[in-house]
């Protein structure tokens, strides 16, 4: 089995360095938009089979060290009852944003297995499918951003409402941020039972924060979900993007390996976080779209920040832009898997 991540998320020898990169499977591969004009993204959410074919979709085009499972950070919110769309161009919008103490109490308690059954059955399928060949990646969003969602309604430019709600609504805040670490407490339980063998937490939009106001008010939920799925045994990525901040903060958690967002160089990330972490990361997503010249030579500076340290897993800081050339996703892949050959 190639288990170059698993090893490097421990901070273990590998060979060369592993890679692996967020929205792999999407997007901006050819089959996917084939899939996509034909149907709808929730109804492709709601076949195991088609989120196994996606999630395996990379393995047609490079030869990435890791795989994640293809699903939307909001889908398990109707284990509270939240309904929601995914409108193409927007994201996620939410039916019935949530705004006071009362709507946070009348919220539902449905077990993950039956709103998301389709996620878990995939999980199985693209296990068996890959099992002695690569690891298999779960994740989920972190209850900071998926309290921006279900607060705000859809994807937001400033946060005014989660910050205003959050401030002016302690206790239901409060409330609000239990009953969303417990449900993913649940959801990444359950994909590692169905089959995951590691698992990624995003806090996509918790870089918007202040220090003070992430120590006090988002990270002692962040640090009870990595300490309740400690038993699980698997790997445990941290990742949020804008950042550059919180970095100290976001290693305080119970967790193996920070995703590193592209605003701050890896060696200098890494010095801050503490070198008993492994660091994921961190491309600037956008070199993609740029010449090959450029992304070999991006990719080269970040191995060369990484000076070959054990516990460096090679990422995007952020998820791969749908129109990133093939060639050069490709060439990535091959940079990175080359460069210790070649030393």
């Amino acid at each position: 089995m190639n288990d170059r991540f698993l090893r490097a998320a421990r901070r273990e020898p590998v060979d060369v360095t592993p890679i692996w990169m967020m929205r792999q499977a999407g997007r901006s591969l050819p089959s996917y938009r084939e899939l996509k004009k034909k149907h709808h993204f929730l109804e492709l959410i709601k076949s195991p089979d088609l989120i196994a074919e996606i999630s395996l979709m990379p393995l047609q085009y490079f030869d990435v060290d890791a795989l994640i499972m293809f699903a939307d950070i909001t889908l398990p919110l109707a284990s509270l009852g939240i309904r929601f769309d995914i409108v193409e161009n927007v994201g996620p919008v939410i039916e019935d944003p949530i705004r006071s103490l009362e709507q946070v109490d009348a919220l539902d308690q449905i077990p993950i297995t039956q709103t998301v059954p389709t996620v878990l059955e995939a999980i199985t399928n693209v296990r068996r499918e890959v099992e002695g060949k690569l690891p298999l990646i779960g994740f989920s969003g972190a209850p900071f951003t998926l309290a921006s969602y279900v607060i705000e309604g859809r994807p937001s430019r400033d946060y005014s409402l989660v910050k205003g709600f959050m401030y002016r609504e302690p206790q239901a805040w409060d409330r609000l941020m239990t009953r969303l670490a417990e449900m993913i407490i649940e959801y990444l339980s359950e994909q590692v039972a169905a089959g995951v063998q590691a698992l990624q937490l995003f806090d996509s939009w918790v870089g918007i924060l202040s220090p003070h106001d992430y120590e006090r008010l988002v990270l002692p939920y962040t640090m009870k979900i990595f300490e309740s799925i400690s038993h699980l045994e698997v790997p445990r990525i941290h990742f949020g993007t804008g950042t550059s901040s919180l970095l100290e903060l976001m290693a305080a958690p119970q967790c193996e390996v920070i995703g590193l967002d592209w605003r701050t160089n890896l060696d200098e990330a890494w010095d801050r976080v503490g070198h008993d972490k492994a660091v994921q990361g961190n491309l600037e997503p956008a070199v993609l779209l740029g010449p090959p010249e450029l992304v070999r030579d991006r990719a080269t500076d970040i191995l060369q920040r990484a000076g070959g340290r054990p516990g460096h897993i090679f990422n995007l800081g952020h998820g791969v832009l749908p129109g990133s050339p093939l060639d050069n996703l490709k060439l990535l892949v091959d940079t990175v898997h080359s460069y210790e050959r070649d030393r």
